[in-house]
């Protein structure tokens, strides 16, 4: 299965270092973001768990809830944990599946037979409260993910999900983002009222819409 932004998240139960879990209970009403590795006891893994469990806080105020997986068993992400939690100076709180059959790894496309047959490689999905997939990032297994650009990314789709307003370049959360092509400038002055920087007729930059200034 080709998972592509917008299809519906698949729905799965799964054996996790937390206990067996229904993926869509789970999350609730929440965000979710499902994260792959290719295998427990892997350096750059163990410091992405890590950080994952050191942004508890950050993830928890944006109602994100997380899930990790890895093809190997129950007893070796349990061990594996406790390394995390010693070598990374945190406490690994969220669930880790236990994917050996394979079966929710394929459902999202974690394996890519030209990077490794037997492994998923390094991806991670953002889902939406409404169970569609926001957002796929995949990376190679040596470079690790930058988790302040998922909390951007988190930020940002939260934001333009309730907004009618897009965010540039580099955009981080305070800043200027950018009105929606489908509101037209009349409408947009105002829906916006902190003001319109009118660039181009298609470029208009707003003050972001949910904070006060």
């Amino acid at each position: 299965m080709s998972l592509r932004l917008g299809d519906t998240a698949p729905n799965f139960k799964a054996k996790t270092s937390l206990g067996d879990i229904d993926f869509y209970e789970y999350l609730g009403d929440s965000w979710g973001i499902l994260f792959s590795h290719p295998a427990d006891y892997t350096p750059v893994c163990t410091t992405e768990l890590g950080r994952t469990a050191a942004l508890k806080d950050e993830f928890a105020k944006r109602h994100v809830k997380v899930l990790a997986l890895s093809v190997d068993p129950v007893d070796k992400h349990l061990s594996w944990i406790n390394d995390i939690n010693e070598t990374q100076h945190c406490q690994v709180e969220f669930p880790i599946i236990a994917d050996e059959d394979k079966k929710v790894s394929e459902l999202y496309d974690f394996i890519h037979p030209n990077a490794s047959a037997t492994s998923t490689v390094r991806s991670l999905v953002i889902i939406g409260p409404d169970k569609t997939v926001k957002l796929i990032i995949t990376y190679p297994a040596s470079t690790g993910r930058n988790f302040v650009e998922v909390l951007r990314v988190v930020d940002s789709l939260q934001l333009t999900a309730n907004y009618s307003v897009a965010t540039p370049a580099n955009w981080k959360a305070g800043e200027k983002v950018i009105v929606a092509l489908n509101v037209n400038t009349e409408d947009a002055i105002k829906k916006f009222p902190k003001g319109i920087d009118i660039v181009k007729p298609y470029l208009r930059y707003t003050p972001q819409p949910n904070i006060d200034l």
